[in-house]
């Protein structure tokens, strides 16, 4: 049997070492890690993900974003043929975004955020991940790989400019019910994960190792 191939996104800032509790059938799937890299000066969002998207080397395996990973793939979808695109944690367009969000975008103030401080790990594990619970600091600070300056600006402008308005129905979206970046109440038609918060991918890996393996593979 062949198997399927499936690429992993991690979330904002975050290594690919948030999926390593996350366990795939070897049988069927194939699991292959992305990772963050530098953008290039005033890179869009669609150049950044037409090179990410290089890095797949099946056109039409399966696509797996975490948060603002969640995001990417999306957009890597113009790029590729997946067979299909699972976002966990995210937003299928900007009309899902929580209102301070667009007030963000609005005034520009996204752009007043300290990110030389996100340096800071307790900062960046509380944008990152939507937690700030000191006993986990030290769990997710190991997360946490990308703290460039250029990276972290580049990277909330994109989130907060995102410029997708219109969901694409194929997108499975998979969301904690208790998520405190996203809230769900601006969502639609979503998987809930009970009690999943913002970093789920972390602390709901039974649920998404029990269920994950039939997401992908319904038709």
């Amino acid at each position: 049997m062949t198997r399927i191939p499936v690429y992993f996104m991690p979330g904002l800032a975050a290594s690919s070492s948030i999926f390593e509790r996350i366990q795939l059938p070897e049988d069927q799937f194939e699991v292959h890690l992305l990772e963050w890299f530098l953008p290039e000066p005033n890179e869009s969002l669609a150049a950044y993900a037409q090179r990410m998207a290089a890095q797949v080397t099946d056109p039409t395996a399966l696509l797996v974003g975490v948060s603002f990973g969640g995001i990417l793939v999306q957009e890597m979808k113009a790029f590729l043929q997946p067979r299909k695109v699972v976002i966990i944690s995210s937003v299928k367009s900007n009309r899902e975004f929580p209102r301070k969000f667009k007030v963000a975008r609005t005034t520009k103030a996204y752009k007043l955020i300290p990110t030389g401080l996100l340096q800071d790990v307790e900062l960046l594990v509380k944008f990152a991940f939507g937690e700030t619970l000191k006993r986990k600091l030290h769990l997710y600070e190991q997360f946490l790989h990308m703290r460039d300056k250029r990276y972290l600006d580049w990277a909330i402008e994109q989130v907060m400019c995102w410029e997708r308005t219109e969901v694409d129905p194929a997108v499975i979206h998979i969301h904690g019910t208790q998520d405190e970046v996203f809230p769900p109440k601006y969502l639609k038609n979503y998987v809930p994960v009970k009690d999943g918060t913002h970093a789920m991918i972390l602390s709901k890996y039974r649920w998404l190792n029990a269920h994950l393996p039939a997401i992908l593979l319904q038709e």
